[in-house]
């Protein structure tokens, strides 16, 4: 746990809200122990506190899961590419016993995971979203997937001129790392009652229902496991 944090918080170079082609995102998953969540918060505070007052350039974004079990954050960031991983960060190892104390005591597990922006169904991150609704897929073929999610993608942007969520091919992770991930942001929950056509309804309408059963069929050939989470963005504890 203590490599993993390292290398998450201190080492990686992260540029957040770069759009670049290929983008990588690497996102490091923080369970927090029971109880210790005032802790976690200000240990965060005090080693960004460092990280500034030593100049550190490096972005991130850390964001509390709304739902599910136990108390858990993920911390985010973009690399334009995977030479970004053989950079050190000098500046944040002057914060290493800031984070040693402050931080990893009150962390029950970390688990780190690398996916790449899939951009030609992609939109970009709205400056003013402070929540995502993220969705994972765990896919038994992984190019059946893709060409459903780029048909269906592409009759969305057509008729609404943008892709509604940013889409996520996983590189590298642990067992229990998704397939694949659509992040959907939204300003407020009251923007989840918003009532939209279906990106089925959205794919029907422009290739017709024969076509459109056909990729219904696909999708669950290979589709064998979905969850989603709302995350919201935590400000204080992001750079």
């Amino acid at each position: 746990m203590l490599t993993t944090f390292i290398v998450a918080i201190i080492s990686s170079n992260m540029l957040v809200a770069q759009e670049n082609k290929g983008t990588l995102l690497n996102m490091t998953e923080f369970t927090i122990k029971p109880g210790h969540n005032a802790q976690f918060r200000e240990g965060v505070k005090k080693w960004k506190e460092c990280y500034l007052e030593n100049e550190g350039e490096n972005n991130w974004n850390m964001w509390q899961r709304d739902q599910g079990e136990g108390t858990v954050y993920v911390m985010t960031g973009n690399m334009p590419n995977w030479a970004e991983m053989d950079k050190v960060d000098e500046k944040g190892k002057a914060c290493y016993v800031t984070a040693l104390n402050l931080i990893i005591p009150h962390i029950e597990k970390a688990d780190n995971s690398v996916a790449q922006r899939m951009p030609d169904i992609s939109r970009t991150f709205p400056d003013d979203a402070k929540y995502v609704r993220v969705t994972f897929y765990n896919v038994s073929n992984g190019n059946i997937f893709e060409e459903v999610i780029n048909e269906v993608g592409k009759a969305i942007k057509d008729k609404e001129g943008t892709p509604r969520g940013m889409w996520y091919d996983s590189q590298l992770g642990g067992p229990r790392t998704a397939d694949y991930f659509v992040s959907m942001p939204f300003k407020k929950y009251a923007d989840l009652d918003i009532s939209r056509d279906s990106p089925r309804k959205i794919y029907t309408d422009a290739v017709g229902q024969e076509k459109s059963d056909e990729m219904v069929k696909k999708w669950y050939s290979t589709v064998w496991n979905t969850w989603s989470y709302t995350y919201t963005l935590e400000s204080e504890l992001s750079n």
